[in-house]
């Protein structure tokens, strides 16, 4: 019996991490002016790279998608490739909206190997409401 649920546990575990591996891996860094809190007119640098865990993704770098609110895209580098199966990008990203609590800038790659999605949140230092 012993035997069977060491088997079962070690299929378990295999498939499992093979389906961990599906997915691409998006992550995110801020390269220039990391803070706790923004506000409405601070300028970001940030990196995004995208590792393919499966290698062969049918659709390309460039299919991959962006959404953001209350956030300016103000310019972008090329998809560079500094080693096999991981890409990277960097954005000038300029805060807008300082109304809410966060602002959310995110990627998604779609594909019929799982894809992937991932993204960052900045705190936003929220202005003092003055009483009429």
């Amino acid at each position: 019996m012993k035997h069977i649920v060491a088997k079962l546990i070690m299929v378990v575990v295999i498939l499992f991490g093979t389906l961990a591996t599906l997915a691409c891996e998006i992550d995110f860094e801020i390269l220039e002016n990391k803070k706790e809190q923004y506000q409405k007119g601070d300028l970001i640098i940030v990196k995004i790279s995208i590792v393919f865990n499966h290698r062969r993704c049918p659709e390309g770098i460039k299919a991959t998608k962006f959404s953001y609110e209350g956030l300016k895209v103000l310019g972008a580098t090329k998809w560079v490739e500094p080693k096999a199966n991981t890409y990277e990008r960097k954005f000038k990203i300029e805060i807008l909206d300082d109304s809410k609590e966060s602002l959310v800038f995110s990627a998604i790659r779609t594909c019929d190997k799982e894809g992937g999605k991932g993204s960052i949140q900045f705190k936003i230092n929220q202005p003092m409401q003055t009483k009429s």
